[in-house]
């Protein structure tokens, strides 16, 4: 037999009821301290691979048949949900280090972190709307900008090291 519920609870479920909680997403907020730019490049490279795949599909042919026309815009279709779900992965992660990470004295030291940070939002959202090779590489481009002023803020020297990925491109890393 269930237990009694209490009237808060039952008041609770009610509102709840009536109004859901949405849900939220944000980086820990404590501030944990843990940030790295890794991610963002990585997101950036696949935007950049998922703009070489679409590059590549041949379209069918007038006499096609329906399995492969449907082949093919399943996989432009897949394409193109990772090609956007990753441009918008780089902005959330480059937000969270800009808005938790850099403080005004960062800010003071590397004034261009926020013109950079603006790029990186236009630019990603550029690859979303078109699937131009040129535009992917210049997102990467201002991602690997951003990783090395972030590094330089903690301190560290960067290299640049090949990517070893698909796409090619390097990455940032701390020296």
């Amino acid at each position: 037999m269930p237990a009694k519920s209490s009237p808060r609870e039952w008041i609770d479920r009610l509102v709840d009821a009536m109004h859901p909680p949405r849900a939220v997403y944000a980086h820990c907020d404590i501030p944990c301290g843990i940030y790295d730019p890794h991610e963002a490049q990585i997101a950036a490279l696949t935007v950049l691979r998922m703009d070489q795949l679409i590059g590549e599909l041949v379209p069918p042919a007038a006499d096609a048949k329906p399995e492969e026309r449907k082949e093919t815009f399943a996989k432009l279709a897949r394409y193109t949900a990772v090609k956007e779900s990753h441009s918008e992965r780089v902005k959330s992660e480059v937000r969270v280090i800009w808005g938790d990470f850099f403080t005004p004295e960062h800010a003071a030291k590397f004034p261009q972190v926020h013109e950079v940070v603006w790029k990186i939002m236009k630019q990603a959202s550029k690859t979303r709307q078109g699937t131009n090779i040129a535009d992917a590489q210049e997102l990467l481009k201002l991602v690997q900008e951003f990783a090395e002023v972030f590094w330089q803020a903690k301190g560290a020297k960067t290299r640049r090291v090949p990517s070893m990925q698909k796409p090619g491109g390097e990455l940032v890393v701390p020296a």
